[in-house]
């Protein structure tokens, strides 16, 4: 009867998130930072921060993190940080009626960029209580741009986040609000005056950091094989989604309910601070099947909520709670599920499972050199969470923050320094951080900061595609709506010619949401001649801001008649008069990371020589992606790795 309760729950939990997520926003799947991140860097996939998405990631995530499917909450927490922060950037939503004029100062893409950075920082500050670690994590892996000006803006958004957290806590304290009101700002508080460490405990805590991130390598590698399976089936129809998500909670439920019949019974210890066996939902002792005064340690980890069993790894002066053949049972199911349960259509995170795997590992391995170490094995389980952490996700600073402000132990902050760098640096050799795999994986063209080595032989002459699709200053309406139903181009070069100039010029570069506005209002010309800025008394500043998702013009929507047609548009007051441009023998590299540092959308390709056409082309971010650049030069394919072939002989040589 249990087995069916248990089993029947999961499974509607985990159908409900899978259905909502299907139906209403697909975008909602998954953690949200690989978005959000490729986001702030430039790439405005639709519905990624929607108010729809916000909803559904509210909705979803609780009831996937309820259906004992081994996810995570602190991704979709920070999605709906930014969600939330992108809907008051943009002045709300015209489509549900949310609109407030005084937020429309906000809405341009620097000022919402900001305030999604913001978002996100506070959607980890929140998720564990670590208000200082939510602003570094926003710095070191979610935000491209970053100044001293979003710096303490984001400081200042956590702070407001960590009071509102502290005042709702003290609200449940009374225990009407089930286990949030439970343990203060310090989730897992492991603090101990008495800790002392030596050089001999140096040895096995490097031993930790090699292991953890020669895991973390091939838990994202495994991650990002899986990912790339789903896809595949999730593309079929949405029927495979549902199953998918139902499959993995079957499997899931029988598994849970079945690995603590593998566990022995253990006596209860005497000198145990709370109740043995555990009456009520969280502790350290779950009876299970156990006779009285027993415990299931498997069942204490597994029958509980995730931040439960990580504060029963965690717990200090319990190590012999657990059994060995116990921690590599919970270790291998963790690392399992963890891969399999992330690529269902629902709202799931990978910071707590990966946190629950890491400290399962560590505790093992603290229990193999319990004789040889002072350290304790809840310590081992802190630092073998932080290990899996930096061999998975990569960070350092903000892990090591989130890890402190998580424990309240700050007298081990050189052993997880320790760690972190070791297990980052040996998972680096191998691929790299999940967050990017994931970003690669669904088609995101993110710009790194380095640029790959090939590029350097390039110019950009090099990556240049055609046709180019260019409009004249004064340009035919006609021809406009042809270039607008022709192509999928989301910026145009305006250029001059005879007699409106001695020689072909470029003027500029104007943007395809500009020319819908000037097709809607019908601001036409019976003649190509120059009105000026009389233009503007026709419209507004708010007709050229840029829309929210869903409010989009399209050239479809606008009928114009014959009449209409042959008529001109005067292009030069609304065209961007100083667009960012480079010449075309200049490197590659070097555009590259101009295009980056600057955020540019669109960059301009002009000749070196003035004869002939003033513009050879325009660079979106697409040109400098590897796959587009390897795919014009499939020569270079070898040559990424020729310095490889020829450091390696030498290293090994010195050896």
């Amino acid at each position: 009867m249990a087995f069916l309760v248990f089993f029947l729950s999961n499974l509607v939990l985990t159908l409900f998130a899978a259905i909502i997520t299907t139906f209403i926003s697909p975008a909602a799947a998954g953690s949200g930072i690989p978005e959000v991140k490729a986001y702030l860097n430039g790439v405005d996939a639709p519905g990624i921060i929607s108010l729809r998405t916000l909803i559904v990631k509210i909705i979803g995530s609780i009831s996937a993190v309820s259906s004992s499917l081994l996810v995570g909450k602190a991704g979709p927490m920070m999605h709906i940080g930014a969600c939330i922060a992108s809907f008051l950037g943009q002045g709300g939503s015209r489509r549900y009626g949310l609109t407030w004029k005084w937020i429309r100062f906000f809405k341009n893409d620097r000022d919402r960029r900001d305030l999604v950075t913001c978002g996100s920082a506070a959607g980890i500050a929140a998720a564990f209580r670590a208000p200082v670690g939510g602003v570094l994590f926003a710095l070191e892996e979610m935000a491209s741009w970053w100044t001293s000006g979003l710096l303490w803006r984001a400081f200042f958004t956590t702070a407001v986040v960590a009071i509102i957290l502290r005042a709702l806590i003290d609200v449940c304290l009374s225990g009407k609000c089930g286990l949030f009101g439970k343990g203060g700002l310090i989730m897992f508080d492991v603090y101990s005056a008495n800790i002392s460490y030596h050089m001999a405990d140096v040895p096995p805590v490097l031993l930790l950091g090699v292991v953890g991130g020669i895991l973390g390598s091939l838990y994202n590698f495994l991650l990002d094989k899986v990912l790339r399976v789903y896809a595949i089936i999730n593309k079929k129809s949405v029927t495979y989604k549902i199953f998918i998500a139902c499959t993995i909670s079957i499997f899931t439920s029988c598994l849970l309910f079945g690995l603590p019949w593998l566990a022995s019974c253990q006596p209860c210890p005497l000198d145990s601070t709370e109740d043995c066996p555990t009456i009520g939902r969280s502790g350290n002792y779950k009876k299970f099947q156990c006779p009285p005064g027993h415990y299931n340690d498997l069942a204490s980890l597994i029958f509980n909520t995730n931040d439960d069993a990580i504060r029963n790894l965690f717990s200090k002066n319990t190590d012999a709670e657990f059994q060995h053949s116990t921690m590599l049972i919970f270790f291998v199911t963790c690392f399992i599920l963890s891969i399999i349960s992330y690529g269902v259509v629902a709202p799931a995170g990978l910071f707590v499972p990966v946190i629950v795997t890491g400290a399962s590992y560590g505790r093992f391995v603290g229990m193999l050199f319990s004789s040889h170490t002072n350290l304790n094995h809840g310590l081992f389980a802190v630092l073998g969470a932080a290990s899996f952490l930096g061999g998975s996700m990569r960070m350092t600073v903000s892990l090591c923050v989130i890890i402190l402000e998580l424990t309240n132990n700050l007298l081990l902050l050189p052993m997880i320094m320790i760690v972190l760098l070791v297990s980052k640096t040996v998972a680096d050799a191998f691929n790299g951080n999940i967050y990017d795999l994931i970003m690669k994986a669904k088609g995101f063209p993110y710009l790194e900061v380095h640029v790959e080595p090939y590029m350097r032989q390039l110019t950009v002459a090099d990556v240049v595609t055609g046709p180019l699709q260019v409009c004249h200053g004064n340009e035919k309406v006609g021809n406009i709506v042809h270039i607008l139903k022709t192509t999928n181009h989301q910026g145009f070069p305006v250029i001059d010619e005879p007699p409106h100039s001695e020689s072909p010029v470029l003027y500029g570069l104007i943007l395809r949401a500009h020319l819908i506005t000037l097709l809607k209002k019908r601001v036409f010309l019976r003649t190509p001649v120059r009105i000026g800025s009389d233009a503007f008394r026709h419209f507004s500043a708010d007709e050229f801001a840029k829309k929210g998702l869903g409010n989009v013009d399209k050239i479809e929507d606008i009928k114009l008649t014959e009449e209409e047609m042959e008529m001109f548009l005067d292009l030069h007051p609304f065209t961007n008069a100083s667009p960012y441009t480079v010449v075309e023998t200049m490197s590659l590299a070097k555009a590259s990371t101009l295009f980056r540092e600057v955020g540019l959308r669109h960059l301009l390709v002009i000749p070196k020589r003035t004869t002939g056409s003033p513009v050879v082309g325009i660079l979106t971010r697409h040109d400098f992606m590897p796959e587009h650049v390897l795919g014009l030069h499939p020569l270079l394919v070898n040559s990424k790795w020729k310095p490889l072939r020829i450091a390696l002989p030498r290293f090994l040589k010195i050896f």
